[in-house]
């Protein structure tokens, strides 16, 4: 399911603390508004360079692209369609690499580190962008961007790169189509009728239902949300963070972890350590409540493909990742229950000044330093904007994978190739709605496309640097490990368990809320 912002630096090792110490020498949520408009300190784009690099017959080269999740069924086909249309032009072939989910954090540490050459790879801030940036795995984009990316800046705002930068330099291609992304309960419509429930409007009507789900469908597991290291902030307790009020944001220093938190938006970093937020364990201890009162699927902590399961019709509810409801998740339960649909359910307010926002998007395409091909990467993040090349990408094959509705919308065909753009191609100029989805979803899309109806964030620009902290960064994240998933999901008692995660991660936690204290006033200062 879409992260999809979803693996965290929580598994990385503590072993790889060397690594990245020895490499730690620094390296030389988007704007849907006119993105043509990008001032003078934007990256400023060459188009002599773009359109010089079709004037002559380029060799061909192959990119190693790393991904995220599992390789779609169609995905050769287009491959083919694509490596045919850039024949002529930038001469690239594609060789895709997908790595699980849940296993996306260590994999991809291990293959930087290693040297393996790779020459485009999904990272993400709930990842380890930070701590590979720091460790100067990834080359800066601003002088590529310069010369080979026109298109690639076209389809993004001025707004979107200041926000998306890290230690002042664009080391990502922000991938992202909204300024706020989505979140959703996925909740089974054809059992929520079946009972004679209303539309879901709340948190307790949503447990009301699952409850109702427990009573009568022996079969069926009310509530799931994820387990694994890969999916912190989609335990069922903490993805509460995003649909409770006022709001609690995760800090820019331990990825998806709530522990070291920002709340008010006044600029301060609180710790879960320090003093125990009363709302943060409120949904602790509701998760727990769910799990033993047989709410929450049993093995929780060791289910891997989340999709499969929503698929078997054996849930009556889950967290997703996004607005709406995904047109290859309604597919493949019906095929497996006739009669069954599912329906988005969210309590995000559309509210003018509702959100916080640092206009951060989740997910990004690097190039590695060790890419011997980076002008061609750099050609193919440029190439993927254009229009019929992002649909290709993005969708599939026309008439096969999908079905184009007018400019802005689409409709799956099948499931042989699921929308994924947000893993390596995501822009909102070119981006398509699912033309499926409700009205309460399309309206929220739109809502979140223009930054007037949101708040933007005191830390908006703001770029945490995790080299000072390295260590109790990767000593921490082995720790929290061990007990965050668990605690959040209602598995274990949270008395004991936050007990451990507090005796062996506090003072690590202390350090790193220090010095990202410290770089937060300097930045503010900076501001005035």
């Amino acid at each position: 399911m879409k992260t999809r912002k979803s693996l965290t630096a929580l598994m990385i090792a503590s072993a790889f603390a060397a690594t990245l110490a020895g490499c730690s020498s620094k390296a030389n949520e988007s704007d849907t508004g006119n993105a043509g408009n990008a001032s003078s300190s934007a990256p400023a784009s060459s188009a002599a360079a773009s359109e010089g690099s079709k004037a002559t017959k380029l060799d061909p080269v192959t990119l190693k692209i790393v991904m995220p999740g599992d390789r779609p069924a169609d995905m050769d086909v287009i491959i083919k369609e694509a490596e045919k249309r850039m024949a002529d032009n930038i001469n690239v072939k594609l060789d895709l690499v997908f790595v699980p989910w849940s296993d996306l954090a260590q994999k991809t540490q291990v293959m930087l580190a290693s040297g393996e050459n790779v020459d485009l790879i999904f990272d993400a801030p709930w990842l380890h962008m930070e701590q590979m940036i720091s460790a100067g795995y990834y080359e800066p984009m601003d002088d590529l961007l310069q010369q080979y990316g026109q298109d690639a800046i076209k389809v993004r705002s001025q707004q979107m790169f200041d926000a998306n930068k890290f230690q002042g330099k664009i080391y990502g291609l922000p991938l992202g189509n909204t300024h706020l992304a989505g979140r959703t309960y996925l909740v089974r419509k054809d059992l929520r009728e079946k009972y004679g429930l209303q539309p879901i409007k709340t948190y307790d009507e949503l447990i009301q239902y699952a409850y109702k789900v427990k009573e009568n469908e022996k079969d069926v597991i009310p509530l799931l949300a994820y387990g694994q290291g890969a999916s912190t902030d989609q335990a069922w307790g903490a993805f509460r963070e995003y649909m409770e009020y006022p709001q609690y944001i995760r800090s820019d220093a331990l990825g998806q972890s709530l522990v070291l938190y920002y709340k008010n938006n006044d600029g301060k970093v609180y710790n879960l350590f320090d003093e125990m937020e009363p709302t943060i364990w409120s949904w602790i201890q509701d998760a727990r409540k769910l799990y033993t009162d047989g709410l929450i699927h049993p093995d929780v902590l060791a289910l891997k493909d989340i999709d499969s399961v929503i698929n078997s019709g054996k849930v009556g509810a889950a967290v997703y990742n996004e607005f709406g409801v995904p047109s290859s998740l309604n597919t493949a339960l019906a095929k497996n229950v006739p009669g069954a649909e599912l329906e988005a359910v969210t309590f995000v307010k559309m509210e003018k000044g509702a959100n916080i926002t640092n206009f951060k998007q989740a997910n990004f395409q690097a190039i590695p330093k060790v890419s011997k091909n980076k002008e061609r990467a750099m050609m193919f993040l440029n190439w993927t904007a254009q229009k019929e090349n992002y649909d290709l990408l993005a969708y599939g094959i026309e008439g096969k994978n999908y079905e184009a509705v007018g400019d802005d919308q689409y409709k799956q065909i099948g499931t042989d190739y699921s929308y994924f753009p947000y893993a390596w191609v995501w822009n909102p100029t070119t981006d398509r709605l699912n033309a499926g989805f409700d009205e309460e979803t399309i309206k929220h899309y739109q809502f979140n496309k223009d930054a007037a109806n949101l708040t933007p964030s005191i830390l908006t620009g703001f770029s945490f640097d995790p080299t000072p902290v390295m260590n109790e960064i990767s000593l921490y994240n082995a720790t929290e490990a061990k007990y965050y998933n668990s605690l959040f999901d209602g598995v274990t008692d949270p008395d004991s368990t936050w007990a451990s995660l507090k005796k062996e991660g506090a003072a690590n936690a202390k350090k790193i809320q220090v010095e990202l204290q410290k770089q937060i006033d300097a930045f503010l200062a900076q501001k005035k």
